[in-house]
């Protein structure tokens, strides 16, 4: 049985050869410039909220190897000044960051658009899919989902993934619909979830989420950006090596994903304004050959 086969898995290679053979951007394709104005014209108030975790040394359950910064001074010049080396690692479940076409292949179908991750892949960094083919950045239409306001519930809990139905009912109960081109946030309650298990996220207990089948929702919709707090669901909800589910669309459909967003701020404002809709800004570091890149999105009221 193939990835593309397995219960929950990813739906099929539906937009390999869509943008072409030598295509890099994939879902990013979506959002030209009438989607980039029409966000545009949705900022308003001119209010940002960060929808990034921090980044700091401190040790959390979340992080097995946490931020390490080492600092540079010099106090003998006239002018004096501070300097820094960083080592992270992006990847995880600790740090928001978005996920480059070179970082997700499948067993059998490689990596987006077929390509072998053996030739393309080294210690030298990707060849392919590397993550400064993206730093024009993203600017797009966003519309965030509140899972936990749909359930009537603080978060989303390990006995119930969220489906493909339930993005289909917020979207009616919030009175939006989201689009070709569109970014879409989804709002599962993760740091109250986190309160309530003792911190970090996964515990030892597994890890809530988004079960496989939205991502037939994200290609129906033709959507640009996955951002969420929460990523795919753990235990029965995934195959049985752990295979990643909706991550997988990063192969099958070339779809950007920023991984480990903080969502809550985000949620209050929008149930606070009865608006659901913004400005989305993701602007990758320009990094050669990198599989993802620390992120900070913005969205803009």
């Amino acid at each position: 049985m193939s990835d593309a086969d397995q219960p929950g898995g990813p739906v099929t290679t539906g937009n390999w050869g869509r943008w072409g053979a030598a295509d890099e951007l994939g879902t990013l394709n979506l959002i030209d410039d009438a989607k980039r104005a029409q966000a545009a014209s949705l900022v308003r108030t001119g209010r940002t909220v960060s929808l990034s975790r921090e980044i700091s040394a401190a040790p959390r359950p979340d992080v097995p190897e946490p931020f390490q910064q080492r600092l540079f001074l010099e106090f003998d010049r006239p002018t004096g000044w501070a300097t820094e080396e960083w080592r992270i690692l992006p990847h995880g479940h600790g740090y928001t960051h978005i996920d480059g076409l070179s970082h997700v292949f499948g067993r059998s179908q490689g990596m987006w658009l077929g390509r072998d991750p053996r030739q393309e892949l080294s210690d030298g960094g990707a060849r392919w899919g590397a993550i400064d083919k993206w730093a024009g950045g993203i600017v797009t239409r966003c519309l965030l989902l509140d899972i936990p306001r749909l359930r009537g519930k603080s978060f989303v809990d390990l006995s119930s993934p969220v489906t493909a139905a339930e993005l289909e009912a917020a979207e009616k109960a919030q009175g939006v619909a989201v689009g070709r081109g569109d970014a879409l946030a989804v709002y599962c309650g993760r740091e109250a979830w986190e309160e309530a298990n003792g911190g970090g996220y996964p515990t030892a207990v597994g890890k809530p989420g988004l079960d496989g089948n939205c991502t037939r929702f994200v290609q129906d919709r033709d959507i640009s950006v996955l951002l969420w707090d929460m990523g795919e669901a753990s235990g029965a909800f995934n195959t049985p090596d752990h295979r990643l589910t909706v991550h997988n669309a990063i192969w099958s459909l070339g779809l950007a994903i920023v991984d480990n967003c903080s969502l809550a701020e985000l949620a209050a404002d929008c149930s606070r304004l009865a608006r659901w809709e913004f400005m989305v800004v993701v602007a990758p570091l320009r990094i050669a050959g990198g599989t993802g890149s620390p992120a900070n999105p913005l969205a803009i009221f």
